[in-house]
């Protein structure tokens, strides 16, 4: 009998449609990292929504939770489908999938603003610095100096989404690689439990386009420049939380929902999460250190408000609400009325 976990489902009813993508495509393993997450987290799938916009990374909401909501939308504006989403139902997991591209370039404005309102949502970012679905030309997040395969050197500065979220108050930024399969789903999981928006940008390398030796988005060069700044282990409620905490070795950093995420500081690395002036300074450190890339868990701060408690949002999902609840009443109508005189 196949193992079960908290909601009593099969890691197999995570799993979505058979993948399209190149064989060996970076976004693919983020896939299987969302299907290892969902179904460790116990997540119902029939309560999760899952948003992309255009491009490879677009695709991948077929390929996981194939029992979950799945809206496609235009290039640049999954944010907004998610917003809205989670507005008429704030009890969904939604789980937002986007590109370099689709993030950094023609949907950047709409990043910002679900950013800006703290979105109740996971949002992952398939990064591999170059535009795939139109024959690999350079992104927006595309090292400056940087190779493709048409033997092109970028002349332009890249963007910093984890910078970006962490200038627009985000309270949970992580960076990670395609290719660590240990760190990512827990990664997620943590992402999924935490209140409001939380970014995962990962450096998912284009095995058709971008993937040279000396590519700064390649496997080979990740494998060889990734420095992990910690060892994370995710403790879901549910879950025995007997964890051995070293003092000055492990940080124990509470979620929302009362789950927690243990921090392993390594000897090579050390970072605390929950101090946002360290989090800017390693990722000042990121983009001067040439050699190297830090992934883990950035920055976390428990915000106060996501976007259905600053709307007041009621329990009950809108599209569940009777015309009795949504008529308001003639008392009501008048007190609206008088606030404009």
């Amino acid at each position: 009998m196949s193992d079960t976990n908290a909601a009593g489902l099969t890691k197999a009813d995570y799993a979505g449609s058979k993948s399209t993508l190149c064989l060996g495509c970076g976004h693919d393993q983020i896939t299987r990292h969302i299907i290892t997450a969902t179904y460790q987290s116990g997540v119902d799938p029939y309560n999760v929504a899952k948003t992309s916009g255009i491009g490879c990374s677009s695709k991948t909401g077929a390929y996981f939770v194939n029992k979950g909501y799945g809206i496609n939308s235009v290039h640049g504006r999954m944010p907004s489908v998610a917003t809205g989403a989670v507005t008429a139902n704030k009890h969904l997991v939604v789980i937002g999938v986007s590109g370099d591209g689709d993030t950094a370039s023609i949907g950047m404005g709409q990043f910002m603003h679900g950013l800006r309102r703290n979105t109740n949502m996971v949002y992952i970012v398939e990064n591999n610095g170059v535009y795939g679905l139109t024959k690999g030309q350079f992104s927006a997040t595309s090292d400056k100096g940087a190779k493709i395969k048409s033997g092109d050197v970028n002349d332009y500065a890249d963007i910093d989404l984890c910078q970006i979220a962490l200038d627009m108050g985000c309270g949970f930024v992580a960076r990670s690689f395609s290719g660590d399969g240990k760190q990512m789903p827990d990664l997620i999981r943590a992402a999924i439990a935490h209140k409001g928006f939380a970014l995962i940008d990962c450096i998912s390398p284009c095995v058709t386009f971008n993937n040279l030796p000396d590519s700064t988005k390649g496997f080979s060069w990740l494998r060889d420049h990734n420095i992990s700044l910690h060892e994370v282990g995710f403790v879901a409620p549910y879950e025995a939380k007997e964890v051995d905490l070293a003092p000055g070795e492990d940080t124990d950093v509470p979620m929302p929902d009362g789950s927690h995420i243990v921090l392993h500081k390594l000897s090579d690395a050390t970072h605390d999460p929950t101090e946002r002036h360290a989090a800017v300074r390693l990722l000042e450190r990121d983009r001067e250190d040439e050699g190297h890339v830090y992934t883990g868990l950035i920055y976390y701060h428990p915000q106060p408000s996501s976007l259905d408690e600053l709307l007041h949002l009621g329990d009950k999902p809108l599209g569940a609400l009777g015309e009795d609840e949504l008529r308001p009443s003639r008392e009501a109508f008048d007190s609206i009325l008088a606030g404009y005189r």
